[in-house]
């Protein structure tokens, strides 16, 4: 293994055999055989790229499937190969590409053996973070927080452990969510596949991970400037999992793709090493304790089960800090066993007075709104009575916005007055009266 001298994570060692892939040396065969079937290579500087492995255990691939007579020499040198050879398939190495192909339509990247994987998921585990109060500080400076917040939200989030944020709608629960994402910041080893028990399921999500790839030299340079990794796995950022609303228990299951008969891995498994948000927790379809009873053994033993088409079930590695956030009280949703899996319950509450005039001077400057203290006391005064002083984070850029909009709607230079923030109210609560249908 190497260390990774700019995040202090244990890079995964690059394969120098074939044997050291870990992989099965038919279903490297055979992955080898689709991928030129479909993408027509035939160096092995190309094919090792396309497979993420180096030009050597490549070749011994090459070499290997040459003495079975699947593939043959071309005979020629390319022009811009130097002296690289290059190779075909023969025709019985196209008759067992195509048999490789009815049974799965993975090519490409050699994936990673399930049990390699989760040793390289504890090296570069999310408990294994130490994160300080100036990192949660830098990444959440944007927004104003509650005085004793970081106290309770620092220790949480540097345990690694699951957190249920609770409390009134629109006082940044969800702001506050992304904010623990981006103070995570250091960069782990994300397998673009893993193999398990001869199937293969993809991890690498472009959608989800964000790539931090040093530039790569060519695959038949003899001194490789970029840090030495297996490039079965792609560097990325801590990943970030944000499902809301839509979130299903099925999306928490291996997803199968019946022609291609591949599998995709679900979400917490591309989760791992960073943070899993459910946000709006109580809007899903499933009701909340059926979500939190599917998460009981992953949240407490830190492993997962999926099951494959067959019915096989095996474990996986849960490493993910989940961030549940839900306008509803706890006790509403949850019982008393579900409550005491999620290690740590913060309730984010509305601002004061003394915030809410910070939140909405701040929101004033970066809009371009002079502010206005007559406009100012006939809101504190004068409206937020009628709703019992219950100030909300969102309110001032609400108000602020709607301002704005009257102003450009009326073609006057932005400015307050009661009269307007009378007309910002009136689109931020609805009035309870009858009406006929």
């Amino acid at each position: 293994m190497t260390i990774d001298a700019t995040q202090n994570v244990i890079a995964p060692s690059v394969p120098r055999t074939l044997e050291d892939t870990g992989l099965d040396s038919v279903m490297m065969r055979d992955i080898l055989l689709k991928t030129m079937f479909r993408t027509n290579q035939e160096r092995v500087s190309q094919l090792a790229q396309t497979l993420c492995l180096s030009v050597s255990v490549t070749q011994e691939i090459v070499d290997m499937i040459r003495e079975q007579s699947l593939v043959e020499a071309t005979g020629t040198m390319h022009a811009n190969s130097g002296t690289e050879m290059g190779y075909r398939l023969s025709e019985a190495g196209k008759a067992r590409a195509l048999d490789a192909l009815s049974q799965s339509e993975y090519y490409g990247p050699m994936p990673v053996p399930l049990a390699v994987y989760a040793e390289q998921v504890k090296r570069q585990s999310v408990r294994n973070m130490r994160i300080t109060r100036q990192a949660l500080v830098d990444a959440m400076g944007h927004l104003i927080l509650p005085p004793n917040l970081l106290d309770q939200l620092g220790p949480a989030v540097g345990a690694g452990r699951s957190i249920l944020m609770y409390g009134p709608p629109g006082n940044g629960k969800s702001s506050i969510a992304h904010g623990i994402r981006d103070a995570l910041g250091d960069l782990i080893y994300v397998p673009r596949a893993i193999e398990y028990n001869g199937q293969v399921i993809t991890v690498y999500d472009p959608i989800m991970h964000v790539i931090r790839e040093d530039a790569e030299d060519s695959a038949t340079s003899l001194r490789r400037t970029a840090n030495p990794f297996d490039r079965r796995y792609v560097r990325c950022d801590r990943p970030s999992v944000i499902t809301g609303g839509e979130l299903t228990l099925d999306m928490l299951d291996l997803v199968y793709n019946p022609t291609a008969r591949t599998y995709q891995a679900p979400l917490q498994l591309k989760s791992n090493g960073g943070i899993f948000i459910v946000d709006d927790l109580g809007r899903q379809e499933d009701p909340p304790q059926k979500l939190i009873n599917r998460w009981i053994v992953p949240l407490e033993e830190h492993k997962d089960i999926l099951a494959l088409q067959s019915g096989e079930k095996f474990e996986v590695p849960f490493d993910t800090l989940v961030v549940f956030s839900t306008n509803f009280h706890p006790n509403e949703i949850f019982d008393t066993a579900a409550l005491r899996r999620i290690f740590y319950k913060i309730k984010i509450d509305g601002p004061d007075q003394e915030g809410f005039l910070k939140i909405f001077a701040m929101m004033a400057r970066k809009k371009n709104m002079p502010l206005d203290e007559a406009s100012l006391m006939h809101l504190l005064k004068q409206k937020y009575p009628t709703i019992n002083n219950a100030y909300a984070n969102y309110q001032p850029i609400f108000l602020i916005d709607q301002m704005i909009a009257i102003c450009n709607f009326e073609g006057q230079p932005y400015h307050m007055s009661p009269d307007l923030i009378d007309r910002a109210w009136g689109n931020m609560f609805v009035t309870l009266t009858e009406f006929d249908h």
